[in-house]
């Protein structure tokens, strides 16, 4: 059986990236393609394996500037020779899973999310772009919107990420989807937990304005409690400028030095709404408590006042109020911690997909 992997751009190390490893660790003659690569990366994560790129990657600026080429990957991906593959699984967050192939083939799209500026953040990225990218936008946008429904019918078998995401796949495409929760590297982080706790809150992520870095900010100025900010984003300047020095950024961090910092930390801060969430799982793993909104994938992994505490509105006023109340709590069970964060490890999710897609094979193939 020839099996190919399609994933939207591999140029960053992140949750989706993390997922397609572990797909192709199943799978491991399986052939990748994808619209732009970064050869250190791909050399890093990816040894020995087989990656072709779409036409995208030959377009000026292609690595730093492939998502203007948006509205050119259906083309791109529609130009992609399968005919000889047998198993095709998708990745799936940018455009990736419009690509054609055999009749006798399965496609399987594992979906992290239906894509956000596509669909229900489309308001927010096209207020903040500029007038003359607004112009373009709207239009291009416009088609890629209509091809990535059509493109969803072209899918045997969805799978999403969590409940959450399930949802929007059956609001947008009007499809089903299996529920397999992204893989986590619990024992990675488990292995860092015997670290003494520490007075510092954390937040870590990207930082960009649907994961509300913002909120915690101003939240945090006002409690006059000492945070620690790790990550990277366009936001990063101005939050500087409005943080008083009790809130450190550290910028990006290494695996290790993130590991250490969820295990010294007093609980992980998280106020925006995921489409999953690792940052919570791998928390718990290192025995450390989420306080989170109540929205989004997050409610699929802390359960409140037992593994975190959920606050029910996304504002400044909620989030003061959540961690003043987490601060009355009994202390958590790092065991009880652990445990829950184990239900994500990578070898339930390796053992979940493969089951799952060696069944719909048994199957046929087919959806319909």
């Amino acid at each position: 059986m020839r099996v190919a992997l399609i994933h939207y751009w591999l140029v960053t190390w992140r949750g989706g990236e993390r997922v397609l490893r572990a797909i192709a660790d199943l799978y491991p003659d399986a052939d990748l393609y994808t619209h732009v690569a970064d050869p250190a990366l791909v050399a890093r994560e990816f040894p020995g394996r087989t990656v072709r790129t779409t036409f995208i990657a030959r377009l000026p600026f292609a690595r730093r500037g492939y998502q203007r080429y948006l509205p050119l990957m259906p083309l791109a991906l529609e130009q992609l020779d399968l005919r000889d593959y047998d198993l095709v699984i998708s990745s799936e967050s940018g455009p990736a899973k419009g690509v054609i192939v055999a009749p006798h083939a399965t496609h399987v799209c594992y979906c992290h999310s239906p894509m956000r500026y596509l669909w229900d953040h489309y308001p927010e990225y096209y207020g903040a772009a500029g007038p003359i990218t607004r112009l373009a936008m709207a239009p291009a946008f416009h088609r890629v919107r209509m091809w990535d429904q059509l493109s969803a019918q072209r899918v045997d078998h969805f799978v999403a990420n969590s409940e959450f995401v399930a949802s929007r796949i059956r609001k947008y495409y009007r499809r089903e989807a299996e529920v397999i929760p992204p893989p986590v590297a619990v024992d990675r982080f488990a292995a860092h937990a015997s670290a003494p706790t520490e007075a510092f809150y954390l937040w870590v992520g990207q930082l960009v304005p649907y994961k509300r870095p913002d909120l915690v900010i101003d939240a945090f100025n006002a409690l006059q409690r000492p945070l620690v900010v790790i990550g990277d984003g366009p936001m990063l300047a101005p939050l500087k400028r409005r943080a008083q020095p009790h809130i450190r950024f550290l910028g990006t961090q290494s695996e290790a030095a993130i590991a250490d910092h969820y295990a010294r930390c007093r609980a992980i801060v998280f106020p925006g709404v995921e489409d999953f969430g690792i940052v919570p799982v791998e928390a718990l793993a290192s025995g450390k408590p989420v306080i989170a909104f109540d929205r989004g994938g997050v409610r699929e992994t802390v359960r409140d006042r037992h593994t975190g505490l959920l606050f029910q509105e996304q504002s400044v006023p909620a989030l003061i109020e959540a961690v003043k109340t987490f601060e009355t709590l009994p202390p958590f069970d790092p065991a009880v911690l652990r445990a829950q964060a184990a239900r994500f490890s990578e070898a339930q999710f390796k053992q979940r997909f493969r089951a799952f897609v060696d069944g719909r094979l048994a199957d046929g193939g087919s959806s319909r």
